[in-house]
């Protein structure tokens, strides 16, 4: 008897993002089959056209979201990679705080619905895609500045404050999906600093050598996510570096 083998689902979160293009490139690349399901605010343009993509529009509301579930489902998608490209870290009217004083509450509420929300939103929309049987790597972008044990300097303190808060929001998923998906491992990545819109106001602040082109940073996490059981066991988010690092909790 034969069985149809089923090409490799991917489900990206944030998709119209810098690294999020480069990352379709390295997937075009690498697996030229695969089903690619791009998630973002508004459609977008994309150079490659070897894929099959599919782009799907949501406000990241969790109703939009499961929608979206629901839609997916529907289409028997069984994801064996999620990505959230998902995050914020300034915008026209806020940028990361120095001092105590400087800390405001519309600041520090976007930025965790940004960072911490709607990634567990996200995840909350594919868990009725995932099965015992098939193996996922749900992997979102968290930073060095959301470790506890790494904070040195101080500042910055909205960012931190949502990047922690990402980091646990996976632990504590992870902890669930080992009892209701066994298969699937959930990965947070630091990207180093990337040359995109996010640190734009920061760069002239980065050593030589150290601001990463989004396709340099595409490609790292590409090749880590390739062999996840080497980052992380199930029910242990991992949460790395650029390099493949483990960064302190």
């Amino acid at each position: 008897m034969w069985y149809k083998i089923m090409p490799a689902s991917y489900i990206l979160f944030g998709a119209s993002s810098a690294i999020a293009k480069a990352y379709i490139a390295r997937i075009a690349e690498n697996t030229p089959t695969a089903n690619v399901i791009c998630i973002s605010r508004s459609s977008f343009a994309l150079s490659q056209n070897t894929l099959q993509v599919t782009q799907l529009q949501s406000d990241y509301s969790r109703s939009s979201l499961q929608s979206i579930s629901e839609h997916l489902r529907s289409h028997h998608i069984i994801p064996s990679q999620v990505i959230i490209f998902n995050g914020l870290l300034h915008y026209a009217q806020a940028m990361p705080e120095k001092k105590l004083e400087d800390i405001d509450e519309t600041y520090f509420s976007t930025l965790q619905s940004s960072n911490a929300l709607t990634p567990i939103l996200c995840i909350q929309a594919i868990l009725p895609l995932l099965d015992q049987q098939t193996p996922c790597t749900i992997a979102a972008l968290s930073a060095r500045v959301g470790s506890i044990d790494d904070n040195q300097l101080g500042g910055w303190y909205s960012y931190r404050a949502s990047k922690a808060a990402l980091n646990m929001l996976f632990k504590t998923a992870a902890i669930e999906l080992a009892r209701r998906a066994k298969q699937t491992r959930l990965v947070l990545f630091h990207p180093g600093t990337t040359d995109t819109e996010l640190s734009k106001p920061f760069q002239r602040n980065v050593a030589k050598g150290k601001l990463f082109p989004p396709e340099f940073v595409a490609e790292q996490l590409y090749t880590l996510l390739q062999q996840p059981e080497q980052l992380t066991d199930i029910g242990q988010p991992a949460y790395i570096d650029w390099q493949g690092k483990h960064i302190n909790w």
